[in-house]
């Protein structure tokens, strides 16, 4: 007597890969506005913050 085996539909791998390069294109382009708002931005706050954290982190900037 053959017994029919359950095997469990799993996700595609592909799907998966494709949902983690979606957060990583949503997380780029987010931090590239912010980066672009900040760099041309008329507050001296945001600016000389973000002029701190290049120091801090060895970048040149000038």
């Amino acid at each position: 007597m053959n017994m029919p085996t359950y095997v469990p539909a799993s996700t595609p791998t592909h799907t998966a890969v494709r949902g983690v390069l979606r957060q990583l294109a949503a997380a780029g382009a987010l931090g590239m506005a912010v980066l672009y708002g900040v760099a041309f931005a008329d507050s001296p706050l945001a600016h000389n913050a973000a002029h701190d954290v290049r120091h801090i982190t060895v970048k040149p900037c000038h």
